[in-house]
């Protein structure tokens, strides 16, 4: 299956953001950070996953030629979205923005653009869109089905 390796993230304050997206991807299975010395000789840190499936570097910008926040309907990046585990990690991690005063744009809810896509959208600290959402496993899917099923016969038994 391919996936992306690493996504690079340039932030106007390495420290403030290495401290959000530790906390942000922690629940996440983001774990193992390592760093390198980038081409212009600056620190970059990779926080990511035990099992080596990918990861998001940050690095301290070194231009202003883009603005601060960052338009997302410019070229470039409109949102980065983080497959959550379980809709309970959505709602723990929305918590924790709320509590951090981080900028929420939408609370979790399910949205329409597939069965059980369930998101919350938010902005790093530089305010870069950000989406985590859980979407249900094809066999998750079914379990709900199944029980919805056994539900409705109950029902129906109860009005005959």
């Amino acid at each position: 299956m391919a996936t992306i390796d690493h996504l690079d993230l340039v932030v106007t304050d390495l420290e403030r953001s290495l401290g959000f997206y530790r906390a942000l991807l922690r629940p996440l299975g983001y774990t193992r950070q390592s760093e390198i010395v980038g081409e212009r000789g600056e620190r970059v840190v990779y926080l990511g996953t035990e099992r080596r499936t990918g990861s998001v570097s940050l690095r301290q910008a070194q231009s202003d030629a883009h603005p601060v926040p960052y338009d997302r309907y410019a070229v470039g990046l409109h949102h980065l979205a983080f497959r959550a585990p379980s809709r309970a990690v959505v709602d723990e991690v929305a918590a924790w923005l709320l509590e951090s005063d981080a900028t929420v744009e939408n609370m979790p809810q399910e949205w329409p653009y597939g069965p059980g896509y369930y998101a919350c959208f938010f902005h790093d600290p530089d305010g870069i869109k950000l989406e985590l959402v859980h979407e249900p496993s094809e066999v998750e899917l079914m379990e709900r089905v199944d029980a919805l099923q056994r539900r409705i016969a109950e029902l129906e038994g109860r009005a005959g």
